[in-house]
């Protein structure tokens, strides 16, 4: 009888609205090749995962792999994905009730589990990135919206609903009556995301007539804390406002899974350590003494944390 093949390698796929980015693994977390492919979301999206699954079937050919040799497939895709795999609802990808999990196993005939895109990228941070070495982990990704994921004990908190970790739709502010894209007014990803950001200079802006670089050219989240590093008074209240926003959420949230470390990535967070500075500062202020001294970083994996974080799930 022949030898069982052992399954030394898995593939990683972080379905995007715009790419599907696919990696392949070793079992130590080394990337053996990573590579992109469209994302084709007509016809109510019924292309992506047959797509996906041939990607992954024609990259095992070329490297000569067998099914057996494969630990599995872990996929990420934006939206609430039950523990079953199924997807109710990804509006990005113009899906409705998708079972993510069956129709790979169908189609590839390999082990596969399925994750929300943010949650797997805060298990790829754990691993590899800017969590490495810790267990207990929340991360915090600051681009046009907030994502989030929330790790404990070395596993996603993926929620009843699969809502886990939806640290961007909790309730920060009274007064915003104009509706988040969740539809509900004065969500966190309203006042600390970039567009959040923006929202918060340009009503500094405008409550005053103060002398600042952000009168003149665009107002972004970069311009914002390109002039914060140049001692600009207004955009300096800008970032006090987003820290003491996101400082507190976070507080909140350290309370219920009391992490080792929070980790923040996402565009904004090229700002660099000045970005941690704000959040810290309001964090400590309102957190639970036991909780005060958590550690902060910044992601490391960058767009690669989904891919990372998929391949994980699997091993």
């Amino acid at each position: 009888m022949a030898a069982e093949k052992v399954k030394n390698y898995c593939f990683g796929i972080d379905v995007g609205g715009t790419t599907i980015k696919l990696g392949l693994f070793d079992r130590a977390g080394n990337v053996l090749d990573k590579w992109e492919i469209k994302t084709r979301t007509e016809e109510n999206g019924k292309y992506i995962l047959p797509d996906a699954a041939q990607a992954v079937l024609t990259k095992m050919s070329d490297r000569g792999l067998k099914k057996e040799e494969i630990a599995g497939i872990g996929i990420g895709v934006p939206g609430p994905v039950g523990e079953s795999g199924i997807v109710p609802v990804a509006v990005n990808l113009h899906w409705g009730r998708v079972n993510i999990v069956k129709e790979m196993e169908e189609m590839t005939g390999i082990h596969t589990k399925a994750g929300n895109d943010a949650n797997v990228a805060a298990l790829g941070e754990c691993w590899k990135g800017g969590g490495e070495g810790y267990k207990d982990l929340i991360l915090v990704t600051l681009g046009t919206g907030i994502g989030g994921g929330i790790i404990v004990d070395g596993k996603i908190v993926t929620g009843s609903h699969g809502a886990g970790g939806e640290i961007g739709h909790s309730h920060a502010e009274d007064a915003i009556t104009d509706p988040c894209n969740c539809g509900n007014c004065g969500c966190l990803e309203q006042v600390a995301s970039a567009t959040g950001i923006v929202r918060l200079a340009k009503e500094e802006l405008a409550s005053s007539d103060e002398a600042s670089s952000l009168r003149s050219g665009e107002v972004s989240a970069r311009t914002v804390f390109d002039a914060v590093k140049a001692g600009d008074a207004l955009a300096i209240r800008v970032a006090e406002r987003f820290g003491k926003y996101l400082g507190k959420a976070l507080a909140v949230f350290a309370c219920v899974t009391d992490p080792q470390i929070i980790v923040i990535g996402g565009g904004v967070s090229k700002a660099g350590p000045v970005l941690l500075d704000y959040i810290q500062k309001y964090y400590r202020q309102y957190a639970f003494s036991a909780c005060k001294d958590t550690v902060f970083a910044l992601a490391t994996l960058g767009n690669d944390a989904g891919i990372y974080g998929c391949a994980k799930m699997v091993l």
